[in-house]
């Protein structure tokens, strides 16, 4: 019997934002300016709560992600919740990357370490491969969609870098990294849709798993992001989830196709 390949998986993920859990519109972050901040859903449970949820089903492989200061505590909290269970992204660098690690993550996420004044450091990437392990780096190469191409946006996505998303680039990150995590950040937190070309775009570049982010609103689009990149991309659900206020997607539901997905295999 030939065997199947793998299929895409649903990866879980704990935005956080002024030590809360929160679901936001990617494209709304600004530094200088909280007003133009448009929020989904503000959690009333601590990151704990959704780690501890994640750990009883099994769901490895998630993400936290700091938006901004004020969210370590937050941080540390879902880590210890599940030790190596979450990756841990927002303010890594070669510096903190290690502390990271023995708080409880499984791997470390960087991007703008990685591009000092929007610019690609392969001397950066390097030093934080070195101080973690290439096997516990996650490199997050989030973009934002510039005419037919797709640029890395870094500083919560409001800095376009001058690194263009292709097989080129990042056949290179992967030298020094296990895995990529892509926030779509122009449909981010907007329930409208993943952004097929891109999807389909990393199921031809990608050489290692990837997790991509960005507009999913119905179960069925982890068949689409099956087929359109060949079970090479997994995809993450946040502002239409149940368990972050929304209505289109059920928790239990992505529990379920995960478990049928695996049985397959």
């Amino acid at each position: 019997m030939p065997q199947t390949r793998r299929r895409s998986l649903f990866r879980p993920c704990i935005d956080l934002h002024n030590g809360e859990v929160k679901q936001i519109v990617g494209g709304t972050l600004h530094e200088d300016d909280a007003s133009r901040l448009k929020t989904n859903f503000v959690a009333s449970y601590p990151s704990s709560h959704y780690a501890g949820l994640y750990k009883d089903h099994g769901l490895e492989g998630g993400h936290v992600i700091k938006l901004g200061p004020g969210n370590d505590r937050a941080a540390k909290e879902a880590l210890a919740t599940w030790p190596g269970g979450l990756q841990v992204g927002g303010g890594i660098t070669a510096e903190n990357a290690r502390e990271w690690l023995d708080a409880g993550a499984s791997k470390v996420i960087v991007t703008s370490y990685l591009f000092p004044e929007g610019k690609f450091s392969l001397d950066r990437l390097k030093a934080v491969s070195t101080a973690v392990g290439k096997d516990r780096l996650v490199v997050d190469v989030s973009c934002r969609r510039r005419g037919d191409k797709w640029l890395v946006a870094m500083n919560k996505w409001q800095t376009i870098t001058d690194m263009e998303v292709g097989e080129e680039s990042l056949g290179l990150l992967a030298e020094y990294c296990s895995e990529f995590l892509v926030h779509a950040a122009d449909v981010e937190g907007l329930c409208q849709g993943i952004d097929e070309e891109l999807v389909a775009r990393l199921g031809e570049w990608v050489t290692i798993p990837t997790t991509y982010a960005g507009g999913a609103k119905s179960v069925s689009d982890l068949d689409l992001v099956d087929r359109l990149s060949q079970g090479k991309v997994d995809l993450t659900f946040g502002s239409s989830l149940d368990i972050f206020g929304g209505t289109l997607v059920k928790f239990d539901d992505l529990v379920k196709y995960n478990a049928d997905a695996l049985r397959q295999l």
